[in-house]
């Protein structure tokens, strides 16, 4: 399989979840110092996994590799392989894991849409990626024929609703110059999908769901400056169509606008994240 790391380009709004994966010009730096959250929610849902200790896992988007690496330290029989098309993802993480040091974890270049594998992973495992590509069904049938039968997945993605007060202001922006010329009207989109949908794809990929349902999450900040490095770290594709010297104007609006507009009573800045998690398995051979 050819790696691929290009340019993104931003998805239209009202796409209906089909298409391409959506990729971009990661910092993994900046990416590290404003994913908290992320992070936490995954160390949850590795809990939910509840390794043997000696599986195979493949785990989609490894983004900058730590939670790669916490996965591959539940593994001491077991190995953990991270998969990410961002080049410069990947090399932080081969950089901050080195082989030598850490034998059972490796990162690869590569899209999730074209999975390369063959019956070889006893569970598949996302966090904080799916949300990127729109057509969740082609990632399914790469991960039906990447998994062992008997195999599970266990994966979490932003779901339908999710950043929504904060992105509806993002959205008002739009309308208003010199916003408006920028994006001719369209507001980009995310792939939030909903419970239904993700059952009926799963089950059309040949894989059976055992759970698919939307949380509710509390992303928190102490201060502006930390909602403004969230949206300047995650918001791609309200980002890319600006020029880079429009960027911070744009940021410093979306968060002044949001932190007028949903003042709290302990005083720091809270967004409401809904997250869609998605179990499944792929039936053992009769």
């Amino acid at each position: 399989m050819p790696l691929i790391c290009e340019s993104l380009a931003a998805v239209p709004a009202g796409n209906s979840h089909g298409g391409s994966i959506i990729t971009h010009a990661w910092n993994p730096k900046d990416y590290g110092q404003h994913s908290a959250a992320q992070q936490a929610w995954a160390h949850e849902l590795i809990a939910k996994l509840a390794l043997a200790g000696d599986e195979r896992v493949l785990d989609l988007g490894c983004g900058e590799g730590k939670v790669t690496a916490e996965i591959a330290a539940c593994l001491p029989s077991g190995s953990a392989l991270g998969l990410d098309l961002s080049c410069d993802m990947i090399a932080f993480a081969r950089e901050r894991f080195p082989s030598e040091q850490y034998p059972n974890l490796r990162f690869i270049e590569g899209d999730m849409l074209d999975l390369p594998f063959d019956e070889e992973f006893d569970v598949v495992f996302s966090n904080a990626a799916l949300h990127w590509v729109p057509d969740h069904g082609r990632v399914f049938s790469g991960i039906a024929h990447a998994l062992r039968p008997g195999g599970r997945i266990l994966l979490q993605m932003g779901g339908r609703g999710n950043a929504a007060p904060i992105m509806a202001i993002a959205n008002e922006m739009l309308a208003d110059d010199p916003w408006r010329k920028l994006f001719a009207g369209l507001a980009p989109s995310y792939a939030f999908y909903g419970p239904e949908e993700e059952r009926e794809l799963l089950e059309a990929a040949g894989l059976t769901p055992l759970r698919a349902e939307l949380i509710g999450k509390d992303m928190a900040f102490d201060l502006p400056d930390g909602l403004a490095g969230w949206v300047r770290t995650i918001w791609h594709l309200y980002l890319k169509p600006l020029p880079e010297d429009l960027r911070p104007a744009f940021i410093e609006e979306v968060v002044s606008r949001y932190v007028e507009r949903f003042p709290s009573a302990d005083g720091r800045i809270h967004v409401p994240m809904v997250r869609l998690e998605v179990e499944a398995v792929r039936d053992p051979e009769p």
